[in-house]
């Protein structure tokens, strides 16, 4: 059994030398691993930090995007209501101005029509009358040919009369 349990003198020097090991790590190897640890932790923190930074700035953009995507729909669609108004009220008024223009055409030939009547009218007239003046001028011609007719014409015309 000696074979399996060390002898005192032999634990002993592996402890010295474990304590001896461990503290040669501790100053010269655990700092710089601990360092370089806590350095990839920071850096892989910062790393975390920066892409939920990225993360929000994501949103805020694709917020800002929405809204700015909103306004230019609304923009757009004031723009063609506005543009559609416009187009009515162009249609509308070209309308009224081509009804008042018909309007006065209309009252302008009815115009010219009543005045080209009424100059037709005086015409017929001043023919009708120059008309009935000749045919009286002739009937009265043959009306009077003789004395006799022309005392008996005036003869009538002296009762006709009635005298106060």
């Amino acid at each position: 059994m000696d074979l399996l349990t060390p002898g005192t003198g032999l634990i002993i020097w592996q402890t010295f030398v474990f304590l001896l090991l461990v503290l040669l790590l501790a100053k010269f190897a655990w700092k710089p691993i601990l360092g370089s640890l806590k350095e990839r932790e920071e850096s892989i923190q910062q790393a975390l930090d920066s892409a939920e930074k990225a993360k929000l700035e994501m949103a805020a953009l694709k917020s800002d995007n929405e809204k700015l995507l909103r306004e230019a729909r609304e923009e757009r669609d004031k723009i063609l209501r506005d543009a559609r108004e416009a187009s009515n009220r162009m249609h509308d008024q070209a309308q009224v101005d081509a009804k008042k223009n018909a309007d006065k055409i209309i009252e302008d030939a009815k115009a010219i029509i009543q005045t080209e009547k009424n100059a037709a009218l005086r015409d017929v007239k001043a023919q009708v009358a120059m008309f009935s003046l000749e045919i009286a001028e002739r009937l009265i011609k043959n009306n009077l040919k003789d004395d006799k007719a022309q005392k008996d014409l005036a003869e009538t015309f002296i009762k006709d009369l009635k005298l106060n």
